[in-house]
């Protein structure tokens, strides 16, 4: 079924009901049309040709499964918008802005192949600015990051720098070097603001010596890592 992407479709809820198990009905929006669509299962999406986890979180053009042009994407559990902007083939590209649940901005800049790609602001839950500069294929490339303050916290150059990350709930997440734009050298993890994990990082994995501690600040694991991985070491209970 070719066509069922195009704008000017027709679903035939009736005849998908009765031959397929319906495990829940929800408004979608599709183009300027407000539809009941089912989540329905695998088969019913290979028979139709489209993946319809796609199509069911986006309101906009849609060719043949693929977005292309404007759209939106809405959380399928509380129907609450989480981006919106440009496609092609199916993909982030061009302009866009992410939210949080609160409804706030996220994100807002530019995309390519899903990716953020360009220049970009990225904000906390609270509105404030917490990243403001260009990303390269999803990192951090060149810009400025702030504390949730609103005070300017560091600088990273050509993906370089000593950086911190935070939680959606403003809570430190990461803080230490970066390399080509991901964690590589030192560096602490924390969960709740209390240190998690300190050690040594590579291409974005916990690579060479650190230690992992408990919710107390206890050490329970202090050894070598590799490619994330726990290697050598002794562990404590």
């Amino acid at each position: 079924m070719s066509e069922f992407g195009e704008k000017n479709s027709k679903i035939n809820l009736k005849e998908i009901k009765s031959i397929y198990i319906i495990r829940k009905i929800f408004s979608f929006l599709y183009g300027k049309q407000k539809l009941n669509i089912l989540i329905y299962n695998k088969e019913l999406q290979k028979n139709f040709s489209i993946n319809i986890i796609d199509y069911i979180m986006i309101s906009g053009k849609i060719k043949k499964g693929e977005k292309n042009g404007k759209g939106k994407e809405y959380d399928i559990n509380t129907n609450i918008i989480v981006f919106e902007g440009e496609y092609i083939n199916g993909k982030k590209s061009g302009i866009g802005k992410e939210y949080y649940d609160n409804g706030k901005i996220k994100f807002e800049g530019e995309y390519l192949n899903q990716k953020r790609n360009g220049k970009g602001k990225k904000y906390n839950n609270k509105g404030l600015v917490e990243f403001e500069g260009e990303y390269l294929n999803g990192k951090r490339w060149n810009g400025i990051g702030y504390d949730k303050n609103g005070n300017k916290e560091f600088e990273i150059k050509d993906g370089k720098g000593n950086v911190k990350e935070y939680y959606d709930n403003d809570n430190l997440e990461f803080e230490g070097e970066y390399l080509n734009g991901e964690k590589n050298g030192k560096g602490k993890e924390y969960y709740y603001d209390k240190l998690k994990f300190e050690g040594e990082y590579l291409n974005g994995k916990k690579n060479g010596k650190g230690k992992e501690y408990n919710s107390f600040g206890l050490v329970v694991f202090e050894g070598e890592y590799l490619n994330g991985k726990k290697w050598n070491g002794n562990v404590y209970n």
